[in-house]
């Protein structure tokens, strides 16, 4: 596994915009998001791929998660939530930088809510 601190050519190894951090990751909104509050939590070490993240990585960025719930809840109050990694510019991963995403779902938002975490609403997927 190959990790830098910084990237210069990388939009997420910059903590522009954080909103929650904890030393290890940090969450901000997502440029494009597919519905109001869309996060997305970022590892602050460049790491392309979420299978190479550390185990204190991963930890970091589950606490992490738990904590933007919260803000999503108090912020937006979501009927329900999706979240996933995409991994590989084949799953739809555009920035190698690992990443969750973290989507609130509202009741409406679309017709048939089955599906993928950036496919649940079709119409946002490609950007």
């Amino acid at each position: 596994m190959v990790s830098v601190e910084i990237s210069k050519e990388c939009p997420f190894c910059s903590r522009a915009g954080a909103l929650l951090e904890n030393g290890i990751a940090y969450a901000r909104y997502d440029k494009y998001p597919v519905t109001p509050g869309h996060l997305l939590l970022i590892p602050v070490r460049h790491v392309a791929d979420f299978f190479q993240t550390t185990r204190e990585k991963r930890q970091a960025l589950m606490e992490l998660l738990f904590e933007a719930k919260a803000l999503l809840d108090r912020e937006y109050r979501p009927s329900g939530y999706n979240f996933g990694v995409n991994i590989g510019e084949c799953a739809g991963q555009t920035i190698p930088h690992a990443h969750i995403h973290l989507i609130p779902r509202y009741v409406g938002d679309t017709k048939n809510p089955r599906g993928g975490v950036r496919g649940v609403i079709p119409e946002r997927q490609s950007y």
